[in-house]
Order: structure tokens, then C-alpha cells, then sequence
């Protein structure tokens, strides 16, 4: 029986082993020919990140995967975020992936709001909604952590004109790919529960013009968006951009959302036509 078994071991490992190879090599063609674009998606790859996903792929069949997305305000997170989950699966198929924001968790402060009397004023007292401090980032992580250990969460709800926080938001529910995008979320004390780390880079004269013109429709223009801006630039420099250094990979902000869909689309579809 010893001998069945040991014999049954060497097979699934070597089976194992060819077909990881077989999605790197996939995966490498792909991100090749991504290259090679005027505006590629892949701005940097970390050397082991595809064979990290590859064998997770093939050996951790059962495991919640949490990939991080961070970049600072405007970047395009979202975007990638939602055109990703359209090439991931043409409809949302419960069990398939879930995300979580991190703009969800913003702790009330509508009474600070209500007190000072406009946003410029707020921010006049030194008032920053673009630190970590502004976030439950506690509450989040154990979101995540619910969600990888299978349960079920309630993400709050928030309003970006009023500044009030609920918790009658979202019912999220486990499923194989948890994405979680967002200012904070590759920051130390949250990072170290990602499975995969990815920065979306965008250069700031771009970022600029997308910032305020979603500023605008949360209510912010004129002096009060030019206080936050020049916040929302300083803290960025303290609390997101270093991140760009532990990331697993580096995500181009400028690409289309059909070149996103069309390139993750044939990663999971490298993925799914792999025999295992």
C-alpha cells in the first residue's frame, strides 16, 4: 500500500509540476505581447509572481485568493477593478470573486462636517480625509479575513457628500478571488494577508485633471478642492507611493478599459483551458 501511494505522490507532483509550467509558459506569452503595446497594462512583474500564481492555481485548488490594489486617488483602481471582474466572468456568478473597497471604510465624519460648515472650512482646520487614520482599516482587515475563512460580511456604506457612515451596506460572500482596491490597502498592517500585491501607476498631470473633476461631483470645487488636492499630493507621497516598491506588480493607469478587458480576459482564459 506504502509503495501505491508513494508511486501515486511522485505522479500528482509530477503532473503538478507540467502543468505549472505549462500555465507560466502561458502566462509569459501574454505578458509578452503585452510589452510590446505603445500603452502596455504591465508596467513591472516581480520574478516569482506568475510562478506564485501558477502553482497556487494548481495546488491551493480550495484557497481564497486576496489580491490588494492600490495607487494613489484617481489612478484608475476602480476601473481596473471592474473591468477586471467583467473578463474574469461575463456575469457574476456567486462563489467567483468579490470585492471590497476601501472608500466604503471611511469613518463618519458628518458631525465635523455639519460643525465646520463647508469643506473649505474643515480643511482649514487641518482636517485630512486622505490619511490612513481616515479609514477603519481594523474593520476591513477582518472583512477580509471573514471573508477568506469563508463567512460572510456586511461592507458599511458611505456618502462622499455628507461624510456619514452606515452599516447597512453590502452583503459580500466568499468566494475564490477576493479583490480588495484602494488608497491603504498594501500599507503595513494590512498587506501582510495579500496573496498577490498590485500598484496602478498613473503620472500626476493625469491624476490631477481625473481628481478634480470627481471632486466636483462629491461637492468639492474651488478652494475647498484645491486645499484637499494639495493633501491628497502631499500624503500620497508619505503613505501610498512607497508601496509601489513591495508590489508584485505594476499596473499601467492609462490603458484603455478594453485593452484591461481584453488582456485579463486572455489570462483567465489561459487559465481555465489548462488541463488539470
Amino acid at each position: 500500500m506504502m509503495d501505491l501511494l508513494t508511486g501515486y505522490e511522485y505522479y500528482s507532483s509530477r503532473r503538478d509540476m507540467e502543468v505549472i509550467s505549462s500555465i507560466v509558459d502561458s502566462l509569459k506569452q501574454i505578458l509578452d505581447e503585452d510589452s510590446r503595446q505603445p500603452q502596455p497594462l504591465f508596467l513591472k512583474i516581480s520574478d516569482n509572481l506568475i510562478m506564485n500564481i501558477a502553482r497556487m492555481v494548481v495546488q491551493e485548488k480550495k484557497k481564497t485568493f486576496l489580491i490588494g490594489i492600490t495607487g494613489e486617488s484617481a489612478s484608475g483602481k476602480t476601473v481596473f477593478v471592474d473591468n477586471t471582474t467583467k473578463a474574469c466572468v461575463k456575469k457574476k456568478n456567486e462563489g467567483i470573486y468579490t470585492v471590497i473597497r476601501c472608500d466604503d471604510y471611511y469613518k463618519d465624519t458628518s458631525k465635523e462636517l455639519k460643525e465646520a460648515g463647508s469643506y473649505e472650512a474643515l480643511f482649514k482646520t487641518g482636517f485630512s480625509f486622505d490619511t490612513p487614520d481616515a479609514i477603519d482599516l481594523d474593520l476591513m482587515k477582518r472583512h477580509l479575513m471573514e471573508l477568506k475563512q469563508g463567512r460572510e460580511v456586511t461592507s458599511p456604506r458611505y456618502d462622499f457628500v455628507t461624510c456619514e457612515s452606515k452599516a447597512d451596506g453590502e452583503l459580500k460572500k466568499p468566494a475564490k478571488v477576493v479583490l480588495t482596491e484602494g488608497l491603504y490597502v498594501l500599507n503595513e498592517g494590512v498587506r501582510d494577508i495579500m496573496d498577490v500585491k498590485v500598484y496602478v501607476f498613473t503620472p500626476l498631470e493625469v491624476l490631477k485633471d481625473r481628481w478634480y473633476k470627481r471632486a466636483a461631483l462629491r461637492g468639492k470645487t474651488g478652494a475647498a478642492a484645491d486645499l484637499q488636492f494639495q493633501d491628497v499630493n502631499r500624503t500620497a507621497q508619505q503613505y501610498i507611493r512607497p508601496t509601489y516598491q513591495i508590489a508584485d506588480a505594476v499596473i499601467n493607469g492609462l490603458v484603455s478599459q478594453e485593452y484591461i478587458q481584453q488582456i485579463t480576459d486572455n489570462i483567465f482564459n489561459a487559465l481555465r483551458n489548462i488541463d488539470y
